[in-house]
């Protein structure tokens, strides 16, 4: 078991690592947009997921793995209504890749933010 951390990606608020790799899996802990994300303005949404995004595509990379690697995302996002936009931007991202997937709106996450991604991915190192 490996326990990985990158100072490409926010530090973990609490007693958790950012992923931990297991058996070919990579688990990365729920990801929130991160310091320096500003939670207002018209395109506050679409930031934030990017941002989110960006920040689970460096903990992978510092697993060894990619974002064609993960199998499954559970999605918590604040509102349903966001829910369509979204999945433009999480299927912009992803490309013709199409893992499992879960999303699930919520009422209101940490810090204000809109967005939080939990992924796994798989690859045999």
């Amino acid at each position: 078991m490996n326990f990985i951390f990158t100072g490409n990606a926010p530090a973990p608020g609490g007693h958790y690592s950012q992923a931990v790799h297991a058996g070919g899996f990579t688990f990365v802990s729920g990801m929130l947009p991160g310091p320096g994300v500003a939670t207002d303005g018209p395109d506050n949404f679409e930031r934030q997921v990017r941002a989110t995004l960006a920040h689970c595509e460096n903990v992978l990379k510092a697993a060894g793995c990619a974002l064609s690697d993960v199998v499954q995302c559970t999605a918590y996002i604040v509102d349903v209504k966001n829910w369509p936009e979204f999945n433009l931007i999480y299927a912009d991202h992803f490309g013709d890749h199409k893992p499992a997937r879960a999303v699930v709106p919520v009422p209101e996450l940490h810090h204000g933010f809109l967005v939080e991604l939990q992924m796994v991915a798989h690859r045999d190192v």
